[in-house]
């Protein structure tokens, strides 16, 4: 019998694998993604918040802040994929502590989220490496862009919240010409008041469609002075095979923003 192995994930914890990785459960829908389509059939557990691919057929086993654990614990997995972002680490600790490997992301940009995705299909699945994950290296292969617009991007409303530093998305903007205001703020996500928004003075308002799923007439509005644009929030946050188009999807948005209507 061969003997399993020992990895560590991106945060640093020991994972112990079978020799072969055949059941895996994910709790990021940008993860589902990402295994789904490199290996059909492999995945047999997702969150209900799991949309993409199309047809994924896999068990539901609750949301990415609330998963039914002894639904997982009935699926026998190989591995549990996570994120430490998205998903709380009591639920992680208590799938550990059952002896269910568990596979922890940590991703704040789009070098991290490119080597983790190497690392998680590649050293710890043991799949090739996908045509997809190398498309998407060649697409994010971008000229520097010139001076840069600065923006504010919205992630929630009631309260306020914006993509700050430190994040996945924020370095995807960079790259796409956008500097995310405020600058210096040391929270990751800032909370600041509609008038604190005001005051940084930006010049264009990021509207994406999740987690708050702002649109043409709930969002803009709140800043009739300035260009908005709509940005689809799988190609702005998720890790995965969107990472191929994202480029040139958010690049043609941000090209062509919108004035509301006051």
């Amino acid at each position: 019998m061969d003997a399993p192995r020992h990895l560590t994930d991106d945060e640093g914890n020991p994972v112990r694998l079978p020799p072969a990785v055949r059941r895996v459960v994910s709790l990021v829908p940008s993860l589902t993604e990402a295994v789904a389509t490199t290996a059909p059939g492999l995945l047999v557990g997702a969150t209900d918040w799991c949309t993409h691919p199309a047809g994924l057929d896999a068990a539901r086993i609750g949301g990415t802040k609330n998963p039914a654990l002894q639904a997982i614990r009935a699926l026998r997995p190989d591995l549990v994929v996570a994120n430490e972002e998205e998903n709380r680490a009591p639920d992680l600790a208590a799938l550990r502590a059952e002896g269910l490997p568990v596979w922890t992301t940590r991703i704040r940009s789009l070098d991290q989220a490119l080597d983790s995705l190497h690392r998680l299909l590649v050293d710890a699945l043991q799949l090739p490496c996908p045509d997809w994950l190398s498309a998407a290296h060649r697409a994010w292969d971008l000229p520097p862009r010139p001076r840069a617009r600065r923006a504010i991007a919205p992630i929630w409303r009631r309260p306020w919240m914006v993509l700050g530093r430190d994040t996945f998305a924020a370095d995807l903007l960079r790259r796409l010409g956008v500097d995310l205001l405020p600058a210096d703020h040391p929270d990751r996500y800032p909370r600041l008041t509609l008038p604190e928004l005001h005051a940084l003075e930006p010049e264009l308002v990021i509207l994406p469609d999740e987690p708050y799923r702002f649109t043409a007439t709930d969002g803009p509005e709140a800043f009739p002075a300035l260009p908005y644009v709509l940005l689809p929030g799988r190609h702005l946050t998720w890790y995965g095979p969107s990472l191929v188009r994202a480029p040139a999807v958010l690049g043609a948005r941000l090209a062509v923003s919108s004035r509301s209507a006051g």
